[in-house]
């Protein structure tokens, strides 16, 4: 059963930090390139970041670029998005999904999700 259970949301002020951790399980997780999505009240599912099944190329939104870093352990079957310099424009449920082989900027790729979870920057 493939499991993506996402953590480490909440709620902060502006300009703090966060970090979101995603736990993949069954499924061949080394396979797959690893993305973050978010998706804000009335608003479509975007993409924020991924990363290449190896973790040597990356992929970051322009809103986020500077401030965002994603990383993986293949060892740990994990995704991880550090969020520095957080905006009330961030604010959103935050998505880790997977997609078979090579990461894509439109989430109809993507095979599978996580459940979300939720952040709120406030001004």
């Amino acid at each position: 059963q493939v499991q993506l259970v996402e953590s480490g949301g909440g709620s902060v002020q502006a300009g703090n930090s966060l970090r979101l951790s995603c736990a993949a399980s069954g499924y061949s997780f080394s396979s797959y390139a690893m993305g973050w999505f978010r998706q804000a009240p009335g608003k479509e599912r975007e993409i924020v970041s991924a990363i290449s099944w190896s973790g040597g190329d990356t992929y970051y939104a322009d809103s986020v670029k500077g401030r965002f870093t994603i990383s993986r352990d293949n060892a740990r079957n994990t995704v991880t998005l550090q969020m520095h310099s957080l905006k009330p424009e961030d604010t959103a449920v935050y998505y880790c999904a997977a997609d078979y082989l090579a990461w894509d900027i439109d989430k109809a790729d993507y095979e599978y999700w996580g459940q979300g979870t939720q952040v709120t920057v406030s001004s």
